[in-house]
């Protein structure tokens, strides 16, 4: 087993590459639709895949826990939701305002790491957390002076998304005695059980099958194959960085996908936009000074 150190140094990098692909993913996830795939299809798919590729080499480890089936429900639907919610908002809304809706999961994140981690924010950390929610607001704010609140479907897709993902992301970090592989077969079968709900209330996003060619299936399975090691990658790191510190760590997506939207699809970043995201960088470069030294975090026995 790595160094302590090294471990600490390997979980923030798997955090930071999986925001990274995560701040890109809204764009093939957009081809797909413009292609006829809709996110309900898409999002089925690209978990289903490796929750049938992989997911059958966690079985000794998913009955090991079944005394915990509660919790890893929980963590399922959880974070189904933030994925499905997630894929369906990037596609109806702007990518940089829907992730900004998304991110005001630190918020969350504080609370529910308070009642089931006992995880306690010391000055620094207070400090970080005005600071990447300050970056937040600056790109959010708009010049008329509204608060940032939803004003479409898409928005309040993105703003249920974040509090499920600081939600999922705490449960994790809770089941400290659970491996990475259960937890993210957990993950994939949440996802699979709410597409599935969904493409039972329409049926019609399944229609593209009919004439779907061979590149949109090559598509579909490179992006189940880079939600599979993402969620490896998401689910290493959570289980040994304190869930406060990793939900700021996330913040890095949101530059990611404001650079991909200025590339991708014109999406421009102004000055505005540009502060906000010097300030979310910022903050995660100090988000490991997060913590009191004595939070623990209290095993799910």
């Amino acid at each position: 087993m790595p160094p302590i150190p090294l471990q600490r140094t390997l979980a923030i990098t798997s955090l930071l590459y999986a925001a990274s692909l995560w701040g890109l993913m809204w764009y093939p996830y957009r081809l797909l639709n413009e292609a006829g795939v809709g996110g309900i299809a898409s999002s089925f798919i690209t978990y289903v895949l490796p929750l049938l590729a992989i997911g059958w080499l966690h079985g000794r480890e998913l009955h090991r826990a079944r005394d915990r089936w509660i919790w890893l429900l929980a963590l399922g639907l959880a974070a189904g939701w933030t994925n499905l919610a997630y894929v369906l908002a990037v596609l109806q809304g702007e990518v940089v305002r829907v992730l900004l809706l998304f991110f005001l999961s630190p918020l969350w994140t504080v609370l529910f790491a308070r009642i089931l981690l006992r995880e306690k924010l010391n000055r620094m950390g207070v400090m970080v957390m005005v600071l990447a929610l300050g970056g937040a607001m600056v790109m959010l704010w708009q010049p008329d002076g509204g608060l940032p609140l939803p004003t479409n479907r898409a928005e309040w897709l993105a703003l249920s998304a974040g509090v499920m993902f600081a939600f999922s992301n705490v449960i994790s970090r809770y089941l400290v005695s659970v491996t990475e592989g259960a937890k993210s077969v957990s993950i994939w079968a949440g996802v699979a059980m709410l597409t599935l709900t969904g493409l039972w209330l329409y049926p019609g996003e399944l229609d593209f099958i009919e004439h779907a060619g061979w590149h949109i299936w090559l598509l579909l399975g490179g992006v189940g194959l880079a939600i599979g090691s993402m969620t490896y990658a998401v689910q290493y790191g959570l289980a040994r960085v304190p869930a406060n510190q990793a939900i700021v760590i996330f913040l890095f997506e949101l530059v990611v996908a404001a650079v991909a939207a200025y590339f991708l699809s014109m999406e421009r970043m102004g000055l505005q936009e540009w502060v906000g995201a010097i300030m979310i960088i910022a903050a995660s470069l100090f988000s490991g000074h997060m913590e009191e030294n004595k939070a623990k975090v209290k095993p799910h026995v």
